[in-house]
């Protein structure tokens, strides 16, 4: 019954062409921007909380449907992502990571405790060949975060040569562990926020730290992609430092960057994830549009620096919504994902293909169970977060051209001494020749019309996400509150009108 008054109304929103509309879309065909990496759909496997342990791991003998310990419900509804590559294992994480606990028999793998997230038990279950084995089935790339805080440049080598070698004693190891091929790293870190929880390092210190890592950060075979750990939002200076280096810019093909978007901004007090007020709903919006702004910092920092090699770029490997855990003591992180978090999404996936001729990668944080994840589970139980379908929705846009948007006459969005643009568009020309728009309302009270028949539009058809309420999202007893419905328009005689509710995701494609 939902899902149908639901079709009905967002049928009825797009059929009825107003008297006018208040925004023009304009969308120039003629000059994309560049490539929208598959890459940046990414995803983020850390060990925390209930990740991967219960959110992907459950062991071959669990009574939770699984094939070779991956939970086969969560694989599923990961694999209808075409998840295109996953970062692995941390994080805070990898700098304590040592890859030879995970290897072996799973009876004789040692029992560690993961000191950066809450001193929670580590079983080592999830390693090396978990995680390989599990990206091999999903068709996901590798990205390698190696351990620069407690680890060695030999540790690294040793790890990567056990990866990819074809002959020799780690590769004969590998092979009596049970995996005889070599396995494709397709990218590797060098460390994780080396100014913070990677070791407080200052960034020439890190600077001499990563070129001496990169020279002996070998495989056999076609070389990953080498990415420095770079800045958060706030420091800047620490990536351009960094890229200083005089080794640097033969050692790299691009830098990380970190951003989370706080609601409140204060680390102390991020908070709420449901039950939120409306202030915190566009607070939120205002510091996650600043996405556009550092990206746009960072490209003049690249150019900056012309030594560097000529498609040096930008992986966002950690970003997305962080609110407050329901107990201080609770040592995941865990968080409800609302209609707000897949405004958020949106938002940010618009802004990462404006920049798509520099972004090369991003990784929302986490995949399961942590932060704004694509899924949550309980037990045997598993639900589809309104994040989740967002990504599912921007699939189209997956190795797309992206093409220059304006919003011209757009709405603004104020609450009290807070305004930000209500509207945020994406427009991509895909392989086969479709073009594809993305339409995001981040107003929380009211909807706002488009005019998308600027450039000869008739026809719109596609699906939009919506949520009744500011704090709308799907639970165990509840699924389906938030999920995609479809939608189509024709232009009428003021032309190809879409109408976007409040608190909206809507990707359509446009034909003439």
């Amino acid at each position: 019954m939902i899902s149908r008054l639901a079709a009905g109304l967002a049928a009825l929103l797009l059929s009825a062409a107003p008297a006018f509309a208040q925004t023009q879309l304009k969308v120039d065909t003629s000059a994309p921007i560049g490539t929208i990496q598959p890459e940046v759909y990414g995803q983020f496997l850390e060990h925390v909380g209930l990740l991967p342990y219960d959110g992907i791991w459950v062991g071959p003998d669990s009574e939770i449907p699984n094939t070779d310990g991956i939970r086969d419900d969560v694989f599923i509804a990961l694999k209808a992502l075409d998840v295109p590559v996953i970062r692995w294992p941390g994080g805070c994480y990898a700098d304590l990571y040592h890859w030879r606990d995970g290897i072996g028999p799973q009876d004789s793998r040692p029992l560690r405790t993961n000191m950066v997230w809450g001193g929670t038990p580590e079983p080592n279950s999830f390693g090396t060949h978990e995680f390989f084995n599990f990206a091999e089935r999903l068709g996901a790339k590798t990205y390698l975060n190696l351990n620069l805080g407690t680890g060695t440049t030999k540790e690294a080598a040793d790890w990567l040569e056990y990866l990819t070698a074809t002959k020799g004693d780690r590769a004969a190891e590998r092979r009596a562990n049970g995996r005889e091929a070599p396995w494709k790293v397709d990218y590797i870190a060098i460390g994780n926020e080396t100014w913070g929880c990677g070791g407080h390092q200052t960034a020439t210190t890190y600077a001499d730290q990563y070129a001496l890592f990169a020279s002996f950060a070998m495989t056999e075979g076609d070389q990953p992609v080498r990415i420095i750990s770079g800045s958060h939002d706030g420091n800047p200076e620490y990536s351009d430092t960094v890229l200083s280096h005089p080794y640097i810019a033969d050692l790299a093909e691009g830098i990380s960057m970190h951003f989370y978007t706080l609601p409140t901004g204060d680390w102390d007090r991020k908070g709420a994830a449901t039950g939120f007020p409306e202030t915190e709903w566009i607070s939120t919006m205002a510091r996650t549009l600043r996405m556009d702004e550092i990206i746009t910092g960072q490209e003049a920092m690249f150019a900056a620096h012309p030594d560097l090699k000529p498609d040096f770029g930008l992986y966002v490997d950690e970003w997305g919504m962080w609110v407050d855990k329901d107990s201080p003591d609770d040592p995941s992180l865990l968080q409800q994902n609302t209609i707000r978090d897949a405004v958020v999404a949106g938002l940010n996936l618009n802004i990462f293909h404006a920049h798509a001729d520099s972004v090369k990668m991003t990784n929302i944080a986490q995949m399961v169970n942590v932060l704004q994840a694509m899924i949550l589970t309980d037990g045997p139980d598993m639900v589809l977060t309104p994040t989740y379908h967002v990504l599912e929705m921007y699939k189209p846009f997956m190795g797309a051209e992206a093409l220059p948007v304006s919003l011209e006459d757009g709405p603004a969005y104020t609450l009290g001494k807070t305004s930000v643009p209500a509207l945020s568009a994406s427009a991509a020309r895909t392989p086969d020749g479709r073009l594809m728009l993305a339409l995001v309302n981040a107003d929380a009270r009211a909807s706002h019309e488009i005019d998308a028949s600027a450039f000869g539009a008739t026809e719109a058809k596609g699906r939009m996400l919506s949520g009744k309420t500011m704090d709308a999202h799907n639970d165990f007893d509840a699924p389906d509150t938030v999920h995609p419905v479809a939608i189509k328009a024709r232009a009428g005689k003021r032309g190809l009108i879409l109408t976007l509710p409040a608190r909206s995701v809507t990707v359509v494609e446009l034909t003439d």
